[in-house]
């Protein structure tokens, strides 16, 4: 069985799904232009858009086929059959906060929003609200969630997904430096220098 928290991961989980699509088609709206960049990405970058659909696919649909077909929960050694009360009170915690971020810096983009990195379709750079603390906020937010939804719901395939998105956000995140340098040069190599990859207390940058 999942527990009820664990439920609730789920049901964060897919909440935040539908907030993603929404705040992807408000920006398409806000820029005049599709935000979707995952199917013009090549090499690396294709690899990457499919890692992060498969992260959020089988964080969700996993446990729901676990618990359908018995013999895979009962084979799994990560999964707890709901009893690990407090580990799903912690999971559903760090996704919630997680979901929060992640959409909140999504919507903090405004135009600038982008699903995906091709080269020449950056938008205008984004430093301020939680970008002060991150250059990545939104994957740092997704990381969260998928790690609070490994906590509350734990198996196979919800422990595999953060792996897999790290994986891909890791990919990814090398790309758009590249395009961002090409794009804004030294503004955004400034920004570099003083605020972290992931999450931390900014930096002084170089003058």
């Amino acid at each position: 069985m999942i527990s009820g928290f664990g439920c609730a991961a789920l049901a964060l989980l897919f909440g935040y799904l539908a907030m993603f699509f929404w705040g992807s088609a408000v920006a398409a709206q806000s820029a005049g232009r599709s935000v979707w960049l995952f199917s013009r990405a090549k090499g690396r970058d294709r690899l990457a858009a499919m890692g992060f659909r498969a992260a959020f696919a089988i964080a969700f649909f996993g446990p729901l086929v676990w618990l359908a077909i018995p013999l895979l929960h009962k084979t799994d050694p990560l999964w707890t059959e709901g009893h690990a009360v407090i580990l799903g009170l912690i999971g559903v915690l760090v996704a919630g906060l997680g979901a929060m971020v992640a959409f909140a810096a999504q919507m903090s983009m405004g135009s600038s929003w982008r699903v995906g990195v091709v080269g020449g379709e950056t938008g205008d750079l984004v430093s301020g609200g939680l970008y002060r603390f991150s250059r990545n906020p939104t994957f740092v937010g997704q990381a969260a969630l998928l790690a609070g939804v490994a906590l509350a719901v734990p198996s196979a395939p919800t422990v595999l997904a953060p792996i897999l998105f790290m994986w891909s956000a890791s990919t990814q995140i090398r790309s758009e430096e590249a395009a961002l340098r090409a794009a804004i040069g030294s503004d955004y190599d400034r920004y570099a220098a003083s605020v972290p990859r992931w999450i931390g207390i900014n930096r002084k940058a170089e003058p």
